[in-house]
This record gives structure tokens, C-alpha cells and sequence, in this order.
């Protein structure tokens, strides 16, 4: 072929091989086996909201931005750096990622006028998402556990939310966890503070850092929370909150600690707590724990009276809490506390694909009764060779093997082969009674 015939012959270029796509920075995939930790952890938290008499709500995901920005205050650290907002391209509105549960429920609340009838004890679970730094137990997306009491205004429904947190430590196996009260009492009582906070730390603005003095006079309650070693003489120093409580606040806050008392609940009060978010006041609480290193809490919350009308509601008092999925889970495999066995009850051995029939319709009757039955499945092939298949049983974890040979099933049975008692014991069981063996293979009675 000449030179020229081969430059106007049609080229076959070689399709470019596509880029690997990876999941966004800090926000992970949960996998099995972890995937079962986590609906174990879900399973608990609703058999415990159930015995409160919490009832559960589903909530959006993207909310209106201004819900946030009124509810959480615009100079809170979430609204000013932490929101994942964008403009919805249909329509120009301002929609954000939620980047926590209470404000969404609040607004759910009130649009649906869900207090028309009394208040309610309601519950929620689900991701949220902050555009921070991602680090252990904190991450861009995350998941809560909240739960939140709305039109009931005494002391009792803050510590019973304090109780169901204590009671779900419990629960889990959680010791080293303890609790941190304080009162932020109402807007006329910090408004006194505050005049009082601010003159103390401008006395001492030379150690201030840039973050406290950009708070100084926009939320200096904010800068008590500081890290900042330099400042800690001066936060020590500063006037208390608790100080400035006027009696209906001190009477709330001290039938919190009764009750929490009478229940042999131990608690500290830190007069530096005050929590991260505007809308709190009264009764503000965290659970920390020391395992798990500078991200400590990992449950918070309190009364927040005042968030329904800031969000177009008729006023009416609410208080509540929020926990940590992920620095839940961390803590528990931190303290090494040992989960459910999450293994199938029985693994099906198929050597020859002529048994499939048969052997699945056993399978199926054993679900049918609750036993957790895992099939072995071919290549397209074969069912593979007998050793490959109770090898791949034994990794399952399962507590049996069924093993569906020809010779059993010329009989009418299946052979039920032990993986857990050391020994190997089988033993027989017919076809046809399947349901009154059943109950037999269940890993926990």
C-alpha cells in the first residue's frame, strides 16, 4: 500500500479509557459489614424512642436558606462558613444542604400545624451536611439522631430528654460518658450578661484572638467556648451566666437537676457551656466522652422556646437533642463493646444445579419462619467444587450448612452440617417438615 493510501485510510482511534470517578471528601460510603452496625444502632434507637412514646418524621433533605439563617443565627459559624447553599436553577431560589435537624423540624411543625392538637414528642434520623475540614468522627456528611419535644414548657420534658440520652448509653454498652448541664436562661437575663461579658473581655483585648474579638460584640457568649489556651485565665475570669439567672430561670433549671437526682443520673454544671447554635435558651446539656479526642461531644441540645415563632409559628416552647451517629458507632468499637452477631443463621452447599429447585424452596420456607438463610450461587458454570463451597460457608459465618447432596435428596432429606462447635456434628432433617426444624438453625434463641 503507498504512502498515500495509507494517510486517507480511515483511522480506528482507540477509545480514551474513562477516569476512575471517587466519592466526594468526607462523604463516606458505609459498606457492609459496617452497614449492619448501623442499622443495629437505628433498630436500638427506635425501640427506645418507642418506649418514650417518641414518634418517628421523615424530613427533606434541601431547605429554604433563610431557614437557617433565621433559625441559627447569621453569625453562627455554621451559617457563616459551614452551608452547602446554591441557587435552585429552576426557579432562583436560595436552597441549602441541611447542616442540622431541629430548624427543618421546626419548620415541618409549623407548616402542618402539627401542635394545633397539643404538643408532640417526635424523633428523626438522617444525614446532614457541614463543608468542614473532614477528621476523625467529623465529617461533611454526617448523620443525627434528634429528639425533640415541642409545646410543653416545664422542666420535666428537658430531663426526660436527658433520661432517653442516658438511657440509650445504656443501651449501648456506652460507659465512659458523662454529662454537662448548664442554664442559658431567658433573652432578658443574657442581654444583662452579655453588656456585663463584653465590658469584661474588652478589658482584656489584648489577648483576645482574631475570632474573639470578630465576636466581641456579635456573639460573645460564643468566645467562653474557646480552645485557645492564651485565653483561658480571662474566659475563667469572666462573669457568669448562671449569675445573672432571675428566679423563674433558676427554679426551671434547678427541677432539671432534681429530677435528674431523684433518676441517679450524674451530671456536672459547666457554666461555659452554651452550645453553638442561637436558639437556645433555659436548659442546655452535652454528653461527652474522653475516647475520642478532641470531637468529645457526642450528644447535645436543650430548650429553645423561642425558634417556632422566629420561623412564622405561634410561639410555643420546644427543647431537645441531637447525637453523633458516627462518633456514636466510634466510641462503641472504642470501648471494644461487642455487637449482635449479624451472620446468617445457615449457608446452602449446592453441589450440582439440579438440586437448585429443591433446594431453594427449602430456603424459602426457612425465611418464611425467620431463619437468615445465605444461598450459595454459581459462576454460570457449575456450583463449584464441594471444598470452595464450605470454605466460602465458614467465611459467611453462618452457624449451619445445609448441605443439599444427591444421596440426602434421594431420601427426602438435607444433611444440617454444624460450623461453630468445633467438632462438625451433623445430623438429618426431611424435606417435608422443613417448618418444625426450623427454629433449630436460629444463631440466637
Amino acid at each position: 500500500m503507498s504512502e498515500s493510501l495509507k494517510e486517507n485510510s480511515p483511522k480506528v482511534e482507540k477509545a480514551a479509557k474513562a477516569q476512575k470517578l471517587v466519592g466526594v471528601k468526607g462523604m463516606n460510603d458505609i459498606l457492609p459489614p459496617d452497614s449492619a452496625r448501623w442499622e443495629w444502632l437505628e433498630g436500638q434507637v427506635r425501640d427506645l424512642m418507642a418506649r418514650y412514646a417518641y414518634r418517628s418524621v421523615r424530613l427533606p433533605i434541601v431547605e429554604p436558606t433563610a431557614l437557617f439563617v433565621r433559625g441559627l443565627g447569621e453569625v453562627t459559624d455554621i451559617v457563616e462558613k459551614e452551608m452547602y447553599s446554591f441557587e435552585d436553577r429552576l426557579n432562583g431560589e436560595q436552597l441549602t444542604l441541611r447542616p442540622e435537624g431541629t430548624a427543618g423540624l421546626v419548620r415541618s411543625v409549623v407548616e402542618h400545624k402539627l401542635l394545633y392538637e397539643g404538643g408532640k414528642r417526635l424523633y428523626y434520623m438522617g444525614p446532614m451536611f457541614r463543608h468542614e475540614r473532614p477528621q476523625r468522627g467529623r465529617y461533611r456528611q454526617f448523620h443525627q439522631v434528634g429528639a425533640e419535644v415541642l409545646g410543653f414548657g416545664g422542666a420535666e420534658v428537658d430531663a426526660e430528654l436527658i433520661l432517653l440520652a442516658n438511657d440509650l448509653w445504656k443501651v449501648l454498652g456506652l460507659k465512659d460518658v458523662r454529662l454537662e448541664l448548664n442554664s442559658l436562661g431567658q433573652p432578658v437575663e443574657r442581654q444583662a450578661h452579655r453588656a456585663a461579658l463584653i465590658a469584661h473581655l474588652e478589658k482584656h483585648s489584648d489577648v483576645l484572638d482574631e475570632e474573639a474579638k470578630r465576636r466581641l460584640h456579635s456573639n460573645p457568649l460564643r468566645i467562653l467556648d474557646t480552645k485557645n489556651p492564651a485565653m483561658q485565665s480571662v474566659v475563667e475570669a469572666a462573669p457568669r451566666l448562671l449569675d445573672f439567672l432571675g428566679e423563674a430561670s433558676l427554679a426551671h433549671f434547678n427541677a432539671v437537676k432534681a429530677i435528674l437526682d431523684a433518676n441517679g443520673v450524674a451530671y456536672s454544671i459547666n457554666p461555659r457551656l452554651v452550645r453553638g447554635i442561637d436558639y437556645y435558651n433555659l436548659t442546655v446539656f452535652e454528653f461527652i466522652t474522653t475516647s475520642l479526642g478532641s470531637q468529645g461531644t457526642i450528644c447535645g441540645g436543650g430548650r429553645y422556646d423561642y425558634l417556632i415563632e422566629q420561623v412564622g409559628g405561634k410561639p410555643a416552647p420546644a427543647v431537645g437533642w441531637a447525637l453523633g451517629v458516627e462518633r456514636v458507632l466510634e466510641l462503641i468499637k472504642e470501648q471494644g463493646e461487642a455487637l449482635p452477631d449479624l451472620a446468617p443463621d445457615v449457608y446452602a452447599i449446592i453441589p450440582e444445579t439440579a438440586a437448585l429447585p429443591v433446594a431453594m424452596q427449602v430456603l424459602q420456607t426457612l425465611r418464611a419462619c425467620g431463619i437468615s438463610a445465605q444461598m450459595h450461587a454459581g459462576t454460570g458454570e457449575g456450583m463449584g467444587s464441594m471444598k470452595s463451597q464450605f470454605k466460602k460457608a465458614d467465611a459467611s459465618g453462618a452457624r449451619f450448612a445445609l448441605v443439599f447432596g444427591a444421596e440426602e435428596l434421594a431420601q427426602g432429606q438435607v444433611a444440617v452440617k454444624s460450623l461453630r462447635d468445633g467438632a462438625g456434628a451433623q445430623r438429618t432433617e426431611t424435606l417435608n417438615t422443613v417448618a418444625a426444624w426450623a427454629h433449630s438453625l436460629q444463631s440466637a434463641l
